[in-house]
């Protein structure tokens, strides 16, 4: 059978809308080119950063296309350096569970220039608020870069709360906003963030091209060297072609409400089914605001890497967490952070749906997951 996609926070199959922009694409022109077909180019790419902006709620000159949205995550937080060092505010607050391209990229950092300070995120209580408020109050904290929701988990953080406080110390606020797009409501006119990362083919358009949102007046260098493409701040040849279909397929973005309702019934009929039929099952943030489709279990007694092998060989894809780390043999430091041991985060599987998945799917998936994990949990 055709194999059930379940790993849709990695990424997502490109939609009919964008499938019909590819199919009519025509315009091969290199957009920084002054002949008609470099100009034929410029303008659909225009375009489509105007629709863009239009459904994100900013200004078409705040909208920076880059190649994803690890790149955009990295612009945003080593384009500030110069100007935090400069203004004597050399320190920056993330979360302890970033994505790798924001934890890796603070990381990276000169300690004897920057200091990072990373805020509590714990399995019982959440983002700790109160820790992030007294960082703000005590420390010179230049900027502040907070996911809005975990790819893992699915919390949803409270952005507006962070952005609040934030502001209130006088720091800029940076947000890794790839998992939101046709998920959460996004609107950069009323959440007041500085720079905000999204990502293409996590909203069922194309690999290979991210967007970073940069309010007017925030500073902000650029990281890659070259022409005066993105009007300096992104050197590199524009991907017209991934540009012009995110902007066909971001039309439908005020549109999803009723997906996302459809989507959180499936979650929660699936999780109610696996937690009654397989039992010693936790669901993690179960309490907590998470993403409608999105769903961390912690399946105890069946080691997740395990379970994931034997449910792709019964045709369902899933996850044990981010697709950045997939390979590495260590459980997924989001959890561990979260204070999980090693031995609760081994037994973790990540599911994500999407638009497509149906009921049928749903309930042959929890079917299926009985048997296999009946079977696994009879070996040990």
């Amino acid at each position: 059978m055709k194999p059930v996609f379940l790993d849709h926070n990695a990424t997502t199959f490109p939609s009919k809308t964008v499938v019909k922009a590819l199919a009519n694409f025509s315009a091969w022109g290199n957009p920084s080119s002054i002949h008609q077909s470099g100009q034929k180019a410029r303008s659909i790419l225009t375009q489509a950063r105007r629709q863009i902006a239009k459904e994100i709620g900013c200004a078409p000159g705040e909208v920076i296309f880059t190649s994803g949205g690890s790149e955009s995550n990295n612009l945003a937080i080593k384009g500030m350096l110069d100007h935090i060092i400069k203004i004597g505010r050399p320190k920056i607050i993330s979360s302890v569970v970033e994505h790798p391209s924001v934890f890796n990229a603070l990381k990276d950092l000169d300690e004897n220039l920057i200091e990072v300070i990373r805020v509590p995120v714990t399995k019982e209580k959440g983002f700790d608020y109160e820790f992030l408020e007294e960082k703000l109050r005590s420390e010179n904290v230049g900027l502040v870069s907070v996911m809005t929701a975990n790819n893992e988990t699915g919390e949803v953080f409270d952005i507006d709360r962070i952005v609040e406080l934030a502001k209130k110390y006088g720091s800029f606020v940076h947000s890794d906003m790839v998992q939101t797009l046709g998920k959460l409501p996004v609107d950069l006119l009323k959440t007041r963030v500085d720079l905000a990362s999204f990502s293409a083919h996590k909203f069922y358009s194309l690999k290979g091209l991210g967007v970073l949102f940069q309010r007017k007046g925030t500073p902000l260098l650029r990281e890659i060297s070259g022409g005066g493409q993105e009007r300096g701040r992104r050197a590199g040849t524009e991907n017209v072609l991934a540009a012009v279909c995110l902007g066909e397929q971001i039309k439908s973005l005020s549109e999803t409400k009723d997906k996302v309702k459809a989507i959180k019934l499936l979650r929660d009929l699936m999780e109610t089914r696996i937690k009654s039929e397989i039992g010693d099952v936790e669901v993690l943030c179960e309490k907590r605001e998470r993403l409608s489709n999105s769903s961390m279990l912690f399946i105890n007694g069946v080691e997740g890497e395990t379970l994931l092998m034997n449910m792709d060989l019964k045709g369902y894809e899933i996850s044990t967490g981010a697709a950045c780390s997939s390979g590495n043999p260590e459980p997924s430091p989001v959890l561990i952070a979260m204070g999980l041991t090693n031995k609760e985060a081994s037994c973790s599987m990540r599911l994500s749906l999407g638009w497509e998945t149906t009921e049928d799917e749903i309930n042959g998936f929890v079917d299926t997951l009985k048997e296999v994990v009946k079977r696994l949990r009879s070996l040990t």
